[in-house]
């Protein structure tokens, strides 16, 4: 006897999906291990910066008094008395009319009160010495970057959810955090389904098609921020189907197995939720591609059941499992980000269901062009290699045309902390 299913809504599906994330626990890397990690911890300055008043540039520091009365008739000679590299200090200037020579990021010395740059200058050579000439007045505090302009001892610098990038590296470097606080990666396990799957490196057998799902998702879950683990293939065993999902759980944060969900005499995820004992928070949407995708919750751990058809499964883990995954880590935009575009070809097919048909949208003058790529089936793989848009078309409705106005969800964007909402059926 065929499982009556009831579908519920897309939005209502990602609602129940959400009320079960959670934070994850803080762990200490190596600055050198940081890289796109999520900082569990809000960052503040722990000295100035600059920590002291110093040059901005290569020039001569000098006493802004000595050159007051200078002009390009009757230029101000000062003598130069030190040269001062950065990272070394300079003497104290304690005469007037002296001035040093100082390296971008030097130490202002003791005495003098600006900077002047080589390029307003003239080095000559009198009476044995070396002197400047200058022939413009220059102001205390000119040329010179003040002890904490930039950053103030406990100012915030970076706020707990942030991603390490390239930037928040250097900050870490520059405040001296050799190990750093980041939010530990969710470990997901990953499972497929079915005997008739073969291994990348298999050749190809009558029958067979090749596991495409568990490499795929893999990659998912590394784009979002989890640690991937790969189980290997569930073969069409009841019992070993259980055994080994009942093992993994004890390793993971998340379970995804692709495949098994449907209704089909070898479709043993829904029986092995029930025997774990884990509730079913639903086992079907009303969404295309992807309706039997289906989520279950067994002590704090998500169980979820993607499609095996590789499009259906890509689709079932932007919209449910991305966002759990980045709450998970602390983001405060978990979910794809959501805007209007312009359809560029007709798509004439009914649907029955919200439809997210696989896109690329490009931008043009301000505005947002999307166009359906590939095979819009559920088991099409090449469609997803060129797309990066999910179209997003209301169920009840019977096809768009060229120049209508639909949603998109972009799925190489910086995330939205909104839900999808779904557009509203045409009259």
């Amino acid at each position: 006897m065929v499982e009556k299913r009831t579908p519920i809504p897309v939005p209502e599906a990602q609602k129940r999906v959400m009320k079960n994330r959670r934070t994850g626990p803080k762990e200490w890397v190596s600055i050198n291990d940081a890289d796109g990690r999520v900082l569990a911890e809000s960052i503040y300055a722990d000295h100035d910066i600059p920590p002291f008043d110093k040059s901005p540039l290569d020039g001569f520091a000098v006493q802004s008094e000595d050159t007051k009365r200078a002009t390009s008739e009757a230029p101000v000679y000062l003598e130069v008395i030190e040269t001062v590299g950065a990272g070394h200090v300079a003497k104290p200037v304690t005469k007037p009319g002296q001035a040093v020579r100082v390296m971008t990021g030097t130490m202002i010395p003791e005495g003098c009160d600006a900077i002047v740059m080589f390029e307003l200058t003239n080095e000559v050579e009198r009476n044995g010495k070396t002197m400047i000439e200058i022939k413009r007045p220059f102001k205390a505090g000119d040329f010179v970057s003040f002890k904490g302009e930039e950053t103030k001892k406990g100012d915030p610098l970076v706020t707990a959810g942030t991603k390490v990038n390239p930037g928040v590296k250097a900050l870490l470097a520059t405040f001296g955090y050799p190990k750093v606080p980041v939010i530990r990666k969710p470990v997901v396990g990953i499972f497929a389904t079915g005997s008739e799957l073969l291994e990348v490196e298999e050749p190809m057998e009558p029958g067979k098609i090749r596991n495409s799902n568990a490499y795929m998702v893999s990659a998912q879950v590394m784009d979002a921020g989890g640690e991937a683990r790969y189980y290997g293939k569930l073969a069409d065993d009841f019992d070993q189907c259980f055994e080994a999902v009942s093992n993994a759980l004890d390793e993971v944060d998340i379970l995804i197995t692709t495949g098994g969900v449907s209704v089909g005499d070898f479709d043993y995820l829904p029986a092995i939720y029930s025997k774990l004992g884990a509730t079913t928070l639903f086992n079907k949407i009303a969404m295309r591609p992807g309706s039997v995708t289906t989520v279950a919750e067994l002590n704090g751990k998500l169980l979820f059941g993607l499609s095996g058809n590789p499009s259906a499964c890509f689709v079932g883990f932007e919209l449910y499992t991305r966002p759990w995954i980045q709450s998970y880590l602390a983001s405060n935009v978990p979910y794809l980000q959501q805007t209007t575009a312009t359809l560029q070809k007709d798509f004439p097919k009914p649907n029955p269901f919200t439809r997210f048909i696989r896109s690329r949208i490009e931008f043009s003058e301000g505005r947002v062009f999307t166009e359906p790529v590939g095979l819009d089936k559920s088991q099409t793989v090449t469609s997803l290699a060129h797309a990066n848009a999910l179209t997003v078309v209301p169920g009840g409705t019977r096809g768009f045309q060229k120049g209508d106005q639909v949603d998109v969800l972009l799925l190489q964007s910086e995330g939205s902390s909104q839900p999808i909402k779904l557009p509203e059926k045409e009259s």
